[in-house]
């Protein structure tokens, strides 16, 4: 690629997201570089950053193992003690409680600020971690011994794996000649922070709307004090109308929608809108490249579990470099397929599951909605079943 020296190191990751981060944090201990485009800046909403993850235990416990769970400050950590998912005919629900799964919480509520601060103070002082900010990967050739990457400064790096954790649009993915499937949902997710007149008791409140608003799903989330994150998954027309509103205007339908669950609302800053896709990497594994977060799969936001799949993909390849055999290349493509294994089920499962429940919710005909709103009363009645679901999404 380039007749000029490269710097070289083992590992070499693109993107400059939370998954990035934690992998690099995962793999102390190993020669690696992270590349990025630069530190990622907050976005808040009156002290809130506008995105937010619904982080499963299990991830948790991985950010502990990082060493970056407590370094975010506990009022930026907000436990979810039950789950109350509407079905679309005003009556059907099935909840979640997590005394009765035999755990702590559900879930946590966290901001992706936050997240990044605490890895990236982990990351600062890490021995063997090399870090390229603000020169994003513009270039990739794989060669038998090694990739190299061009960056955006013209510098030149060689890896033994990259490992492409640089989104959606992963430029790491086209370049290994890793094919995708990939196509929009026709909505748009609207995100905001509202503050609620009534206390949300750490319940996090979602609405399956059905055809009467196109497939759309309005999610409430529990925030520090009495405040919430939206995310309203609209079609592209609605979501369209729904960012034009004046902020009253927007808070007073959001509450009507939520049935006045937590009374009035006051938005705090304003709405933003992000288009939705569905995207699957053909492999997640190829001679000397391994894919991680969105890079790899794209869900839709209903289920919450993008991030904790992100992240999960993160825990298992740096639990298969860091397995590996001394002296075992970690570019080898026998290696790399067991991590493309190991995740291939849980990620398979995921995406099956919240495209189904997405085209359920979205069918039309008075038969179905009868139907998929007596499945959740159905689901409601059977606590073994309830347990599996919840036990499954929260990574146990």
């Amino acid at each position: 690629m380039s007749a000029n020296p490269a710097e070289s190191c083992e590992i070499a990751i693109a993107g400059g997201g939370m998954v990035g981060a934690a992998l690099a944090r995962a793999l102390r201990g190993e020669r690696v570089a992270r590349v990025s485009q630069g530190p990622v800046a907050a976005c808040e909403t009156a002290g809130f950053d506008a995105r937010v993850y619904a982080l499963s235990p299990a991830n948790a416990a991985f950010l502990a193992d990082l060493g970056a769970w407590d370094a975010i400050p506990r009022e930026r950590r907000t436990p979810v003690y039950a789950m109350r998912v509407f079905g679309d005919d005003g009556a059907s629900r099935i909840e979640f409680d997590a005394q009765r799964c035999g755990v702590a919480e559900l879930a946590w509520i966290v901001e992706d600020s936050a997240v990044q601060a605490a890895l990236g103070r982990g990351l600062q002082a890490q021995e063997g971690l090399t870090r390229h900010d603000s020169a994003p990967v513009v270039a990739l050739e794989v060669g038998e011994r090694c990739a190299e990457l061009q960056l955006a400064d013209g510098r030149h790096l060689a890896a033994r794996l990259v490992v492409g954790a640089d989104g959606a649009r992963s430029l790491v993915r086209a370049r290994a000649g890793i094919a995708e499937d990939a196509r929009g949902y026709g909505q748009t997710a609207v995100v905001a922070n509202f503050a609620c007149a009534k206390p949300h008791r750490n319940v996090a409140l979602q609405w399956f709307q059905g055809r009467a608003r196109a497939g759309a799903v309005l999610a409430l989330l529990p925030l520090p004090g009495d405040h919430v994150s939206m995310v309203w998954s609209a079609s592209d027309a609605e979501a369209a109308r729904l960012l034009a509103l004046p902020p009253e205007a927007l808070a007073r339908e959001v509450a009507g929608a939520a049935g006045h669950a937590l009374g009035d609302l006051s938005l705090l800053a304003s709405a933003r809108g992000l288009a939705l896709q569905r995207l699957a990497a053909r492999r997640i594994a190829a001679p000397r490249v391994a894919l991680a977060g969105d890079a790899a799969h794209v869900v839709h936001p209903l289920a919450g579990q993008g991030a904790n799949l992100g992240l999960e993909d993160a825990r298992v390849l740096a639990s298969v470099l860091r397995a590996r055999e001394p002296g075992r290349d970690p570019g080898d493509e026998r290696l790399l397929r067991r991590y493309e294994r190991a995740r291939a089920e849980a990620i398979l499962a995921m995406r099956t599951t919240v495209h189904g429940l997405f085209r359920l919710f979205d069918a039309p005909g008075a038969g179905i909605g009868r139907l998929r709103n007596a499945g959740l009363n159905f689901a409601d009645c059977l606590p073994v079943f309830k347990n599996m679901l919840m036990r499954h999404a929260m990574g146990r």
